[in-house]
This record gives structure tokens, sequence and C-alpha cells, in this order.
């Protein structure tokens, strides 16, 4: 029997189209999904969109559709750009689905009837783009302390959730359960900013709009975003207080949240509580990830700044995409993209590194021996280091992973690549190549090149796996099985590769490239000042 391995991604918010930075999340997450797989586990992976809120009735109106007209739209755009950037989710929760609605409806009276909600009236500041209240101290400068937006004073009637009951539980359980909240940072953060000072109840109906869940038994309230999205991930495999399915006993509790540095106060202090009242074990580990930013900068269409996933890819390729905020990404710091960096990254890494490496191999092949692949014994002292980087590898990798420090483990893939290239140049095969004597020297180079590669290329497929594939195909091979890939000698000697090359990356031009940014950014300019003036 494999382990199970359940990851959820936070579910997106359905207000427009997510940016790279959004996207960085999913592609991050499937990454890891993929890796799991390639260890043996039996992975399930689930991602969606979180589509209720007075910011989504708000926006509906402007756009002169209704909610569920516009939470479809954009539902769709965020299925398209995952399925753009090759995420193996295995399913996609919508907070709209009769079943989600269904099941939170039983969870708030549930939650109502042990007591555990009860009914009272707030008095705040309210932000609506964070769907927050916040009390006087709390704001920044006058202002949400979470987005920096203006604040509006609101009253109104509400149900509250007695946090308080539960803190106690959950400061024990944190400081019990160092893995829980990753990174470090990020717990002693909650701890210190929220829990150690103690909690308020928390505001869980609202009904000051409608474009939400009803509660059942008190039909002008609508359950409160929290409430409503985080739950989620509970019932979006078969969670019901009234009896939930073996989907849910096969995969709860959750392995691993991947969720932005933004979210981590609702996922490690509201979430672990309202399962703590539903008697459900808490969730593994809640990973809290650094943002990418725009040339050190949030990105924002008012500022000009947003970089989107499908530009990137037509521009560069999916896994070019993939690679770079994979590979760009500090485990705790934020991140930086840029045009021109990624431009840098493509050429260095991806064209000179990896596809030059691989275009070099299957062309000496065939230039020297038809093709043919083959293994002679004729070995080198060089050639156990390059042994040795090889098939020391998957240890590597899989300690990076382990800690989900993906940037760390891609560098660690590559390596294998970098290993090859020098390896090429410390055996020079087109001076061997010139000599009938050292034949068989020759072959026994680029086997160990192909072999190399085909090892390497099997570590790169979690992350790069349309490039993993055309790299085997190309040697005329499959991927390896992770348990042998910490063994050198499995390719077939006597294997013809591919006639010709096919070139994994083609240089890019950085002029080409940036003419079309500028495009690209015009347009973006000219739809932002679009929107501006049907605001105004």
């Amino acid at each position: 029997m494999k382990d199970k391995f359940y990851m959820t991604t936070a579910i997106t918010y359905t207000s427009g189209k997510p940016h790279i930075g959004n996207t960085y999340e999913i592609i991050l997450a499937d990454a890891i999904a993929r890796y799991k797989r390639l260890e043996g586990y039996d992975v399930f992976f689930m991602t969606g969109t979180d589509e209720h809120g007075q910011k989504i009735q708000e926006k509906a109106a402007v756009a002169n559709v209704t909610p569920k007209e516009f939470v479809d739209t954009v539902s769709d755009e965020v299925k398209r750009i995952w399925k753009l950037v090759n995420s193996s989710h295995d399913k996609f929760i919508r907070t709209t689905d009769n079943d989600h609605e269904k099941c939170v409806k039983k969870i708030f009276k549930k939650l109502y009837d042990q007591g555990d909600i009860y009914k009272g009236s707030y008095e705040g500041l309210y932000c609506t783009p964070c769907e927050s209240f916040w009390t006087e101290a709390q704001l920044v400068d006058g202002k949400c302390p979470d987005c920096g937006r203006e604040v509006k004073p609101a009253k109104e009637e509400a149900y509250f959730f007695k946090m308080s009951k539960y803190a106690d539980r959950l400061i024990e359980h944190i400081n019990t359960h160092p893995e829980f909240i990753q990174p470090v940072s990020r717990k002693n953060e909650m701890m210190n900013n929220f829990l150690l000072p103690g909690l308020q109840d928390l505001c869980v109906s609202r009904t000051s709009f409608d474009w939400g869940i009803q509660v059942d038994f008190d039909p002008k309230h609508v359950v409160y975003v929290w409430l409503d999205a985080l739950t989620n991930y509970i019932t979006g495999i078969g969670y019901d207080p009234e009896g939930s399915s073996d989907l849910f006993k096969k995969n709860w509790p959750a392995d691993l949240h991947l969720i932005g540095k933004d979210i981590v106060r609702f996922h490690t202090i509201y979430w672990p509580i309202f399962l703590m009242a539903l008697d459900i074990p808490l969730p593994k580990q809640v990973f809290g990830h650094p943002w990418l930013l725009q040339g050190g900068e949030k990105m924002s269409k008012s500022k000009g700044n947003v970089i989107y996933a499908d530009d990137l890819v037509s521009l560069f390729g999916v896994d070019a995409t993939r690679y770079f905020v994979l590979h760009e990404m500090p485990f705790e710091n934020d991140g930086i993209i840029t045009w021109e960096l990624v431009i840098e990254r493509y050429n260095s890494d991806l064209a000179n590194n990896l596809g030059n490496l691989v275009n070099r191999t299957v062309s000496m092949s065939n230039k020297y021996f038809e093709g043919v692949v083959k293994s002679t014994g004729v070995t080198d002292p060089v050639d156990e280091d390059l042994k040795a980087v090889v098939t020391g590898a998957k240890a590597k990798v899989a300690e990076k992973m382990a800690g989900l420090r993906v940037a760390d483990a891609i560098t660690e893939v590559f390596a294998v690549f970098k290993r090859c290239n020098k390896y090429i140049d410390e055996t020079t095969p087109w001076v061997l190549a010139k000599d009938e004597a050292q034949k068989d020297r020759l072959a026994e180079v680029l086997y160990n090149l192909t072999e190399s590669i085909t090892i390497g290329a099997t570590l790169l497929s979690s992350f790069l796996p349309e490039t993993a594939d055309r790299t085997v195909k190309q040697l005329s091979t499959t991927l390896r099985a992770y348990d042998d890939l910490d063994k050198f000698g499995l390719y077939e000697s006597g294997t013809r590769v591919a006639e010709t090359p096919d070139m994994l990356f083609a240089r890019s031009d950085a002029k080409t490239v940036m003419a079309e940014v500028e495009k690209i950014q015009a347009a973006q300019k000219a739809e932002y000042e679009k929107e501006q003036a049907a605001l105004s």
C-alpha cells in the first residue's frame, strides 16, 4: 500500500485574473505533488476558487452581470491558466459547488447547536477588499493593516465564533508540533502578534450583502467568507457532519496546506480552531510561502507592472515559466521577477546549461556512432566523479524537498547538468574522435553522458515535466524509476538516439523579447484606463 499525501493550495479569490505572483503557488504545489508521486506516494492534490463575498458582489454590479456570472467567468479563467502551466491537480473545487454549500450550512448549524457560534452585533472598521473588520488600534496609519487601503465604519447584526474557547489548545498544539507552521518566522509572528495577546471572537456571518451561503435558520445572514472558504479543504474530499466519504477518511488530515504568507493567520488560527470545534484532526503542516514581486514591488494594474503567466508562456514556453518561478523563489524571503531577469535565466540555465548539453550529446552520438550509444567499459578516473555527482543527486534533492526548499532542489538537479557539461570539457570527445584507438573510450564517454542526462531528466520531471519527457524521448528511453535514480549504468547499451536533436530551449534575443513586452504593457495600460473610465 502506498502512503497517502493530501495537499492543497489556497483557493484563488475570483475578483479578477490571477497574475504570475498568484500563479506561482499552483506551480510550486504542482512540483511538490509530482515529486511526491515520483517518490511513490498516493497523492491527492486539490485547488480551486473562492467565490463569495461583498467584493465579488460589488465587482459584478460594476460589470453589470450577476455575481454567479462574474465568478463563472473568472473561475474558468483560473482553470485555463492552471491548465496552461501544466498543473496536475486531482480536483478543482469551487465554493459555489452545491455539495460545498450544503456542507457549509451543516457545519454552521453544528457549531451553533453546540454553542460555539452565538448571535450578536458588530461595530468596527471594515476593509472591503480584505473582507475584514479592524479596531482603531489595529490600523496602520489609519488604514487596513493587511492591504493599506481605506476602511469604513460598519455596524451590523452578526453571528460570532468563540475563538478564545480554543486558544489555549491551539497554543499547546503549535508548541508541541514545531512542524505545523513553516517557515518558523511565520509561527513566531502568529504566536506573538495574535495568539498570546488574546483572541477576539470572530464574526462569521454578514447581513449587509447577500452574495454568500445563507444561514439556514436565519436567512438574512450569509456565512462570512473565512468559514465558507477554509472549509473547502474538508468539503472537497467529502466531509459531512452527518457522515463523511471514504475519500475524506482516507486523506484527512491534510499533509500540507500551501498558502501565501498573507493568509497564514487565517490558516493557522481560524482554521485549526474551526477543526477543533468540529472534533477533526488538524492538518500536519501549513507552509506560508513568500511573494513574487515585480522588481521589488507588489504587482498592481495601477502601477502597470503586472506580469501574467500566459504572457510569459507565449514568450518563453511553459517549462521556462515554471523554471523561473521555482528557481527564483527563496524559502522564506520574497522573490524578484523582471522581464530582464527571466531572459537572463532562460539563456544561461535553460538554453546553455541544459538545452545545449542534450543537443551536443545527441549530435555527437549521431556524428561519431550513427546514433548508437554503447557502453564499452573503457573507463577513466574522471568518470567516477561524474557518477558520484549524478547518483548522489537523488538524496540531495530528497533532502531539499522534504523541507519544501523547492528552489534549492531544482538547483541540485541543474548541478547534474552542469557536471555533465564539465565532463565534456574534461574528456574532449572531439579530440578522442580523431584517434581510432580511442573509439571505445569515446563511446563510453557518450554512454556516461546519456545515462547522466536520463537520471537528471527524471529528477527534473517534477519541476519541468514537458522538458523531461522531450529529453528522454531524444535518448530513446523513458524516465527512470525513483528507486533506481542512485544507480548508474541502467541505460540499455546499443540504443539508438534520435537522428536529429530536438532543441529544448533556443536562445532568446533580449531586444526582440523586450519589444514584445512593451506591446504587452501598452495593452495592459490601455485596458486599465478603460476600466477606470467605466468606473467613473
